[in-house]
């Protein structure tokens, strides 16, 4: 969630069969309303007088003018650079107006379902699994099976935008791992490298924090950003299968493998930035630009928020076993995709150009209309603008065993937004307080998961 030269020919970013358990996911950060944060935006008159019906795989369907709300802010970035690519392509291979309603990632999540019970546009930004599964159900959003199958788009990716009564609802266009990322030089200047266990880990944060240099880059202001960690955190200790168990309510948060999670990320909070409640994860990653901060445990977004000479120079590596008997193959890898309201009333050219923007000629849009490439979940979509960074990101997710897409969307929205959230910002103020923290969210867990 979710961005990093060229590549050899044959590079595929189908996202593998590896990818497990994709369609029990859960969704990204929004059940709280904000008024109307979005307002609808108004269409657009047709450009063309006879737009073309769009096709690859699946059913045809009239391409006609579109409201499109994306979660990136006007001039925010590589993010929004890529989706305005993709709408400008859209109107210039069909003649179909695009009305884009671009709002900033967070308050784009926070809205969410005020946005959707008011007068959201025709197609908007979402993401695969749970959160996509709740708006499906609860009537939000639009079946669009008759738009699959989509060339280039695998069976892993299909079963990721499928909800539990077997229709699909949603379109991926990317994904993307989380690691710790840092800067080459800054590692090769100190004679640094990628720690390979446990104790190569614990070396190097204590030989970054003996140079002054903060060995993690830290951000908590975005509610969502601390769950990152907990998850790498969940995983290496206890391993996937607890940690997905743990999301949908068959383990408790007040279990002693819970505390010990929080209880070994207290011991990590002094090689953390401080002050991270006041700090945006942008602002994080321009620490581990300039060199104040030596590491970043982020997605490959992170290259987003830092100059194009400090994204040239980075690498990453996944964090590092904590259980030898568990090992480090399990990660985040998030899938970003899109969505067709279920209260538009422009439904045909909304599945149009939610069809057409899981094709790899959208992808090629958006990579060549923006500043930092994402790796594109199309296999057939070009490779020529990655760089190291996307197709080591790519090896990454390939060789994983176990892939979760992030704590806020394997789980229930409102255990994750309105629990969850408060209570790691509470742990990062109070990280002695983990029994009655934890206590609260497993109370407060059964409450919601029944």
């Amino acid at each position: 969630m979710a961005r990093p030269t060229s590549r050899e020919a044959q590079f595929s970013s189908t996202l593998p069969a590896s990818v497990r358990g994709v369609d029990r996911r859960s969704l990204l950060r929004g059940a709280i309303g904000a008024g109307a944060l979005f307002g609808g935006a108004s269409l657009l008159g047709a450009c063309g007088s006879d737009p073309a019906p769009v096709a690859s795989g699946g059913a045809s369907a009239k391409a006609g003018p579109v409201s499109f709300g994306i979660n990136e802010a006007k001039g925010s970035g590589p993010g929004y650079e890529r989706l305005i690519g993709m709408a400008d392509a859209y109107t210039k291979n069909t003649g179909a107006a695009v009305t884009t309603n671009a709002v900033d990632h967070n308050t784009f999540q926070e809205s969410i379902n005020t946005y959707l019970q008011g007068t959201p546009d025709d197609v908007f930004t979402w993401f695969a699994g749970y959160r996509m599964a709740q708006f499906a159900e609860n009537g939000l959003i639009s079946d669009i099976s008759d738009v699959w199958p989509i060339d280039g788009l695998s069976d892993a990716f299909k079963k990721s935008s499928t909800a539990p009564d077997g229709k699909q609802y949603f379109v991926p266009v990317q994904y993307y791992p989380w690691a710790v990322f840092y800067r080459k030089s800054v590692f090769e200047k100190n004679g640094w490298t990628a720690p390979a266990t446990r104790a190569d880990f614990d070396a190097l944060l204590k030989d970054m924090q003996g140079k002054n240099i903060t060995p993690f880059a830290f951000a908590a202001k975005d509610a969502w950003a601390p769950m990152g960690t907990f998850d790498v955190l969940n995983m290496r200790l206890n391993g996937y299968d607890f940690h997905m168990e743990l999301c949908q309510g068959k383990q408790k948060w007040d279990s002693p493998e819970v505390r010990n999670v929080f209880a070994t990320w207290k011991t990590l909070l002094p090689y953390q930035q401080e002050n991270s409640l006041g700090r945006t994860w942008q602002e994080a990653a321009t620490s581990m630009a300039n060199g104040e901060c030596g590491m970043y445990l982020l997605g490959t977004f992170v290259v987003d928020g830092v100059p194009p000479e400090a994204a040239a120079d980075l690498d990453f590596f996944t964090f590092p076993a904590l259980d030898d008997t568990i090992g480090n193959d399990a990660l985040d890898a998030p899938i970003d995709g899109f969505c067709v309201s279920g209260s538009s009333e422009n439904q045909e050219p909304a599945k149009a150009f939610a069809k057409w923007l899981g094709s790899a000629e959208a992808a090629d849009a958006a990579n060549n209309n923006a500043s930092a490439p994402f790796i594109a979940a199309n296999s057939g979509a070009s490779t020529e603008k990655y760089g190291e960074l996307q197709k080591k990101s790519a090896e990454l997710v390939q060789n994983a065993k176990s892939i979760a897409q992030f704590l806020d969307r394997d789980t229930n929205a409102d255990l994750a937004n309105t629990v969850i959230t408060a209570s790691l910002q509470e742990f990062i103020k109070n990280p002695d307080n983990i029994d009655s923290i934890t206590t609260s969210i497993q109370q407060q867990a059964a409450s919601i998961l029944g």
